[in-house]
């Protein structure tokens, strides 16, 4: 129990580091998502991002967003012993690049073409 209350906490100082000055979402602004997970702390607009949620019970996960850098990162913190791990970094700039990945038909362009087509 020791242990999960030091990884919370140093889960704790991880965001307010990452987030710096700590502020309350802009009002008007809601935050859901199916899985639960909402918006932890977020300091003021294209600032640090941070996302938790309980997966289970074997580990709470923090999803950390930079807006300035277009990058996210996500850590596992384990809810018996504490540790937290990181499981993934993403630069997802190029992602937004893309015009389309995995879509089904009709596809951007296909309906683009439509769009474009003189009228009779």
């Amino acid at each position: 129990m020791k242990k999960v209350i030091l990884g919370l906490a140093g889960l704790g100082c991880l965001v307010w580091m990452a987030a710096g000055l700590l502020a309350t979402p802009k009002e008007g602004k809601e935050f859901s998502s199916s899985q639960g997970a909402v918006p932890t702390a977020a300091a003021g607009e294209g600032q640090m991002i941070a996302f938790s949620t309980t997966v289970g019970d074997k580990y709470q996960q923090v999803i950390l967003i930079d807006p300035k850098s277009r990058a996210m990162s996500v850590y596992h913190i384990d809810l018996a012993d504490g540790k937290i791990r990181l499981r993934s970094v993403r630069n997802f700039h190029w992602d937004l690049q893309l015009i389309h990945l995995n879509g089904q038909p009709p596809l951007p362009r296909e309906i683009q073409a439509i769009l474009e087509q003189p009228s009779p």
